[in-house]
């Protein structure tokens, strides 16, 4: 019996082998935030290796990416981070939806909540491990996107519109 479910198992694996998600390569950078803001050469290098996998349209994938289910992990795990920000559709958003993507990197950074654990542990993208002085460079240049934002642009177009609950109308 024991035999059958492992044979049951190998065979779900192998045959899960052929099914793959669409790798997050297209590397569009039509509205990338080097487009629109100065991203220096160094801050431009910590995106590159601690946030750009997740959070852009080109992801440099680890051998183990082509190995299923890790491979759909990974791809969910991507295409969440691109929904919550993503540097290469940066300039497409609302001015003011960029300029708190710039305040939740900032928290983000600070917080020490991204890179996700997940990503560096176990010696995994040792590249990605932030030093504080690393941090603190993204952090200070997130500022400088914050108030070169503030000094250009109307102070009612850098806030977020609430969206709650509608009102009933009365008649």
């Amino acid at each position: 019996m024991i035999k059958k479910i492992l044979g049951g198992l190998l065979l779900v694996l192998i045959i899960i082998q052929f099914f793959r998600p669409e790798k997050n390569d297209s590397n569009d950078m039509t509205y990338d935030i080097s487009t629109k803001y100065n991203v220096p050469e160094k801050v431009n290098h910590l995106l590159q290796v601690s946030c750009n996998d997740c959070h852009s349209n080109k992801s440099e994938y680890p051998w183990y990416a082509n190995v299923q289910p890790i491979a759909w992990w990974l791809d969910g795990h991507i295409k969440d981070g691109k929904r919550h920000l993503n540097f290469s559709e940066f300039t497409k958003r609302p001015i003011a939806e960029q300029n708190h993507k710039f305040e939740e990197t900032i928290e983000m950074v600070e917080e020490h909540e991204m890179p996700l654990k997940s990503y560096t542990n176990f010696g995994l993208h040792p590249e990605a491990n932030l030093s504080d002085e690393q941090r603190e460079d993204i952090i200070v240049w997130a500022k400088e996107q914050m108030a070169y934002l503030k000094n250009n642009y109307p102070a009612d177009s850098l806030v977020r519109k609430r969206r709650g609950p509608k009102t009933p109308t009365v008649k």
